[in-house]
Order: C-alpha cells, then sequence, then structure tokens
C-alpha cells in the first residue's frame, strides 16, 4: 500500500501571544510544532503500513523551515518526505492550500505511485477550519470518511476499508472503496515515539523540495493571495473574565443551599434551564 499523509508545521498554541497594536499573531520566537491532529493520521497510516506492507509519503506546504516537521515525521516511521514551498503560495488560505496540496499529489502519484490512502487531521489548530481535508478530497474525486475515530477493518486486495465516523448522534460504521481520504479524530490512537534507526535515517534523510513549478502548478492565480478569497480581518486574545467560578456542592449539602445555588445558577445562564427542561421532556 501507498499511504499519503498530509501534515502542517504551526506555532505551538501553548505560546502564542497576540500583538495588542496590530492584533495579529506574533510568531517571532514562538516554537513550531507538527499539528498534533495530523500526528494521530500518521500514526493511523504507519499502522496500516506496518499490517500490510508498502510506504508512507509525509506531505506539507510551507516555507523551507516547515522541513523540520517532516524530519520529525521520518524519525517517528514515515518513510519520503515531500516539502511544497514556493513564495507563491504566501497568505493561502484553505482553498488555496487545498488547490496546492492536491497538484502536489498529482505528481506524487505520477513520480512514486498513486496512493491508496490520504490521511489528514479534522483540523489544524491555528486555523481550525477542517475543509483541507474535504477540499482535497472533492480536487482529486476521492471518497471521504471525516472524523473518523477507529479504522475497524482494511483489505487492500478487495479494496475495501470499514471505520467508525464519530458525529453528533452516536458513532456511524462505514465502508468504503479505496482510494480515499480520511481525516482522523484525536485520542484515536496513541502515537509511537519512533526508533532509533528511524531518528538517524531522519537526520540524513533527503526532503524531496518542490517548488509550485516542479509540482506542475501552472495557474498560480489559484495559490497564495491571489487564490485566496479568505481575509482574515481581525485576531484577537479573548478578554479575561471578571467573574469567579462558584462550586455547586455535593450530596453531603443541605438540599436548601443547593437548591439556592442552582437557581442562582438559572438566573445567571437562563438558556441553561431552557436546554435542560427540552432534554428533559425528550426522555
Amino acid at each position: 500500500m501507498h499511504i499519503l499523509v498530509c501534515i502542517k508545521q504551526v506555532p505551538d498554541s501553548a505560546q502564542i501571544r497576540i500583538n495588542p497594536v496590530t492584533q495579529t499573531i506574533m510568531r517571532q520566537g514562538v516554537p513550531t510544532i507538527i499539528n498534533p491532529y495530523d500526528l494521530f493520521s500518521l500514526e493511523e497510516a504507519l499502522r496500516l503500513r506496518d499490517q500490510f506492507g508498502g510506504e508512507v509519503t509525509v506531505l506539507t506546504m510551507g516555507p523551507p523551515m516547515a522541513s523540520d516537521s517532516l524530519r520529525k515525521a521520518l524519525a517517528i516511521g514515515a518513510d519520503r518526505a515531500v516539502l511544497l514551498t514556493d513564495r507563491f503560495f504566501a497568505g493561502s488560505d484553505t482553498l488555496a492550500t487545498s488547490f496546492a496540496l492536491t497538484q502536489a499529489i498529482v505528481k506524487i502519484s505520477e513520480t512514486f505511485g498513486a496512493p491508496d490512502i490520504v490521511f489528514t487531521g479534522k483540523q489544524t489548530i491555528d486555523g481550525d477550519t477542517a475543509q483541507v481535508g474535504p477540499g482535497i478530497a472533492k480536487r482529486l474525486d476521492l471518497l471521504q470518511l471525516t472524523y473518523v475515530a477507529k479504522i475497524v477493518e482494511c483489505n487492500p486486495d478487495k479494496r475495501e476499508i470499514i471505520v467508525e465516523r464519530r458525529s453528533e448522534g452516536g458513532v456511524h460504521v462505514l465502508k468504503t472503496k479505496l482510494p480515499c481520504l480520511i481525516t482522523m479524530l484525536e485520542g484515536s490512537n496513541e502515537v509511537r515515539r519512533g526508533a532509533m534507526k528511524d531518528a538517524l535515517r531522519a537526520a540524513r534523510a533527503e526532503i524531496v523540495t518542490w517548488s509550485a513549478k516542479d509540482a506542475g502548478i501552472a495557474d498560480i492565480t489559484k495559490c497564495g493571495l491571489k487564490g485566496s478569497p479568505t481575509v482574515v480581518k481581525k485576531v484577537f486574545a479573548p478578554p479575561p473574565r471578571s467573574e469567579r467560578a462558584f462550586f455547586v456542592p455535593t450530596a453531603d449539602v443541605a438540599s436548601q443551599e443547593a437548591e439556592n445555588l442552582i437557581t442562582t445558577l438559572f438566573e445567571r445562564q437562563p438558556a441553561l434551564e431552557q436546554d435542560l427542561t427540552t432534554t428533559a421532556a425528550g426522555f
């Protein structure tokens, strides 16, 4: 099997700061990491490779420094890494990003063989749109399975895969044909640390680096800011809350005190009382 995993290098959200004057994210001096959701996709791809054989290719679009994340993916166990980097990609929104990545996947198919499965994380922590994975699937005309919590069964010979997909109403068990695109949920597996031999291999591995021209992108107006209809108007940090939290008593507290606190809670959150009443009426 050939499995492709799209990853993204993102700022460490625990150390992001907002410029109070420009209201933009201050990226200088902020360490970067692999988007955490993408790691669960990478682990699932490696498990399928270990079970059925084949190879795992990781792909990312970003500046040259994004090669650091690709080497981390190689150290975890990926077989090949491809970096799509060009100044034409700067400022890409999800539409332009999915277009560029799609072109790169087509080039990968021509160079290394068509992937049987394309994995992405459910979303990225710096955008949270969850649009790039489905956008790639649409452009490549792939069947897509989003918010997958578990791969139940995969049969490369029959070209079939069965997954559990989490939804608001519960869990869907879905079966589809390969090739397909899967977006994995967080906590769906335990990401491996990687073996020493993989770490040594990653340090000296050659990262396949493609520009827009190398990837066969002829129409660069669909990339970067020119190809991005979405514009971020403002980025801001939420203001700190002035009210302090109060504790709801446990069962050993007098019932009258508990009733008073619940009444206070409903006064502060009137919509909560209506939601609970509606939910209780449904049982």
